[in-house]
């Protein structure tokens, strides 16, 4: 597949991008040598900002597999919810390793699974019920357990010994999450109970239990490399400034403090998590503090 050196991607991606590139590289201490990876493969847990397809084979009308999705990559829409690479292929290029398959493809199996699989889906969360009115998707509980059949199938090709022990300690599990708990579930009262159920608080506070969990259970399964990207500033993205709740050309400030909660707590695991499995590495990376800066200083980063 060739690689475009466009990158102008239209969702809310581009601003993260070299900071979590950085995060990996300085903080995981991974050394980008193009053609000898130190990394094997990712594994990407996620929304769809890092959906990369799979909700081309659900019924699901959070879709991204028509034009103008993808004239940057190839040309054609590939299911990626952006112009061109999203910040996995970018991730991919830096560490030398192919561009990650969605899990729902079919022609995803054999060796292409050696370099990570893709199991995101446009309107997951981290709550199974989050996105349901979007149709089907593969929420982060349903895309933990597609990680479980990738595992049955690398046992079958690598054994159940020293090499894939080696080879899952040695990659990286992406998650990205929580926006659409917020935006497809919290903020839509008309549709989702929880806003009535649980304070701002106590639902962040759910989201993490939850989230622990599944990250627990990728852990106990041999994953030791975990890149944890925080929520950005839901406010200021279109769906929430045009809901006709925020002052005409502002940003939704009371989604942007609601959320605050959960990036604090997620910031907080992920030291905890460190602190309780030495050998293994946790990463937080700070997407509202990195958008933030694209939203207050735009004349740095160019036009877009």
């Amino acid at each position: 597949m060739g690689r475009t050196k466009t990158i102008k991607d239209v969702d809310r991606l581009l601003p993260v991008t070299l900071v979590v590139v950085a995060l990996l590289q300085c903080v995981a201490n991974i050394e980008v040598v193009v053609g000898a990876p130190t990394v094997p493969a990712m594994f990407v847990f996620g929304d769809s900002l890092v959906d990369h397809g799979n909700n081309n084979y659900l019924s699901s009308i959070a879709r991204a597999n028509y034009m103008p999705y993808g004239i940057d990559f190839n040309g054609w829409p590939t299911g990626r919810f952006s112009n061109g690479r999203t910040i996995i292929d970018i991730l991919a290029d830096k560490l030398g390793i192919p561009y990650i398959p969605a899990f729902a493809d079919p022609t995803t199996r054999g060796s292409k699974l050696l370099g990570g699989v893709n199991y995101a889906s446009a309107a997951a969360g981290i709550l199974d019920e989050t996105g349901q009115h979007y149709g089907q998707r593969f929420s982060l509980g349903t895309q933990v357990l597609n990680f479980q059949s990738t595992l049955d199938q690398l046992r079958s090709q690598m054994g159940n010994g020293r090499n894939l022990t080696q080879y899952l300690a040695k990659s990286i599990a992406v998650m990205v999450f929580g926006s659409n708990d917020y935006i497809n579930n919290f903020l839509m009262p008309s549709m989702y109970p929880s806003s009535f159920n649980y304070s701002p608080e106590d639902f962040a506070n759910l989201l993490l239990n939850h989230y622990t969990r599944q990250i627990l259970a990728l852990y106990s399964v041999g994953l030791r490399k975990f890149l944890l990207a925080g929520i950005g500033p839901l406010g200021c993205i279109p769906n929430q400034r045009a809901s006709g709740q925020a002052p005409r050309g502002q940003c939704f400030q009371h989604a942007n403090e609601i959320l605050g909660t959960f990036n604090v707590g997620l910031r907080t695991l992920v030291n905890q998590l460190n602190a309780n499995h030495p050998g293994s590495i946790f990463v937080y990376a700070n997407t509202y503090g990195a958008m933030g800066d694209i939203l207050n200083n735009p004349a740095m980063y160019g036009k877009i």
